[in-house]
């Protein structure tokens, strides 16, 4: 995790919930080594369980969990728009071309069908169960 992203997200996590004093559990992961385990396997793909050890010193399930409870949180819109608003500021931002990912934009309703779609079977057919 580079210095410079982890100083602008650092502000941005929600602060952690007070340990308990009787029966305190495991030690929290440290934020920096999960947010690195994130970036990691959404860049590289893999499965939440395949995440190494050695790359963030957590395990996968751990860097899913903060991962939902961050985006639950609002954290990675909030760095999203900041790290824009940073690129306009440097005058970096170019969006005279922009890819939209199918799967971050709705296809709403699908757009205009030319045919009925065919049936899949001849006729109904009774329950066998």
């Amino acid at each position: 995790m580079p210095e410079g992203l982890w100083e602008r997200v650092k502000p941005l996590l929600p602060p952690r919930p007070p340990r308990r004093d009787r029966y305190p559990g495991r030690l929290p992961t440290d934020d920096r080594a999960v947010l690195a385990g994130i970036v990691f396997v959404l860049k590289t793909g893999i499965t939440w369980r395949e995440l190494p050890r050695e790359v963030a010193g957590c395990s996968g399930v751990t860097c899913w969990r903060r991962l939902r409870d961050w985006t639950e949180a609002g954290v990675f819109q909030a760095v999203h728009e900041l790290l824009l608003d940073q690129l306009r500021a440097l005058d970096r931002l170019d969006l005279d071309t922009a890819v939209v990912d199918g799967s971050h934009v709705r296809a709403l309703k699908g757009g205009r069908r030319r045919a009925p779609r065919p049936s899949i079977g001849l006729a109904p057919v009774r329950n066998t169960m």
